[in-house]
């Protein structure tokens, strides 16, 4: 057996045991609910066989598009603040000093901790009688800005943006960290060299060449937006009146607490077929080479 066979098998038989969980945990499940969403059941009991009736009533249901609506929302909010926000505290903590070390390690904590946690934390600074932030609106006398943040419908869904985007700024702000790093030296001094300017080394040396990390993060972004629930499901429940609803609570609430298996097993497969149409979407919008 030659060294370039051997590397292989040693790669695949490295690589076998986590593609066989992976297909038995994540690949199988998604078809296994596609499946049953042409079934009508309770959970317990036989299947009835209902053809797409459950896929007609997504397509139809108000209830989810709202949640579809608000996990818009979210993306909009995962990608036009956590990604610049990350970017520009990985352009300024580059460096590896104590300070740079410290502001990182602040900046990543929240990623630590549960989001049910964090759920809890926010919970507790947006209550109206007790929360942190009601109490600094009336110490510095606007009191005509306090308001019952997670019971408006019209303010519940930003209110709970504003924590998620918190939540996850750190793992894309230590990939731009990596990204950046990894350019070359050489590229840099010769920009100095050349006299280039920070806003113009920003746009056409920078930017471009961790081009392809940006578009890693615009998708990990875009996936986690979609699948976001943990969170929401701790500060609101998706209410109020189905006000900050999104697919993956609204998948919940039908497959548990209305007992509608093959329903909410249709809705997890609407929420797959719509990541895919986005990060598709997304993709040929940013496949220009900048490079």
């Amino acid at each position: 057996m030659t060294t370039s066979a051997r590397v292989k098998g040693f790669i695949v038989a490295g690589i076998l045991p986590a593609l066989i969980l992976y297909l038995f945990f994540v690949v199988v499940p998604v078809f296994w609910s596609a499946y049953y969403g042409f079934f009508d059941w309770k959970g317990i009991g036989a299947a009835k066989f209902i053809g797409l009736a459950n896929y007609a009533e997504v397509v139809k249901d108000p209830i989810f598009w709202k949640g579809f609506k608000n996990n818009m929302l979210i993306v909009a909010a995962s990608v036009f603040g956590q990604v610049p926000i990350a970017m520009i505290l990985a352009l300024l903590l580059t460096k590896s000093g104590l300070f740079q070390r410290l502001i990182r390690a602040s900046v990543f904590m929240p990623m630590v901790l549960s989001s049910v946690v964090v759920g809890i934390i926010w919970s507790y600074i947006y209550h109206p009688q007790i929360g942190v932030l009601n109490f600094l609106l009336d110490s510095a006398g606007l009191e005509n800005l306090k308001r019952a943040w997670l019971s408006e419908p019209s303010i519940s869904m930003y209110a709970i943006m504003i924590p998620i985007i918190w939540n996850y700024i750190g793992p894309y702000m230590i990939i731009f960290i990596a990204a950046l790093q990894n350019i070359p030296s050489e590229i840099n001094d010769a920009a100095q060299i050349d006299g280039v300017g920070a806003s113009r080394k920003l746009f056409t040396i920078t930017l471009p060449m961790i081009w392809d990390t940006i578009k890693v993060v615009i998708v990990l972004c875009i996936s986690g937006s979609l699948k976001a629930f943990d969170l929401i499901y701790v500060m609101t429940g998706g209410g109020p009146a189905h006000t900050t609803e999104v697919l993956a609570s609204y998948m919940y609430n039908s497959t548990f607490n209305v007992y509608r298996f093959g329903y909410g097993s249709a809705i997890s497969t609407a929420i797959i077929i719509l990541s895919l149409l986005l990060i598709l979407g997304s993709q040929y919008l940013m496949k220009r080479d900048y490079r």
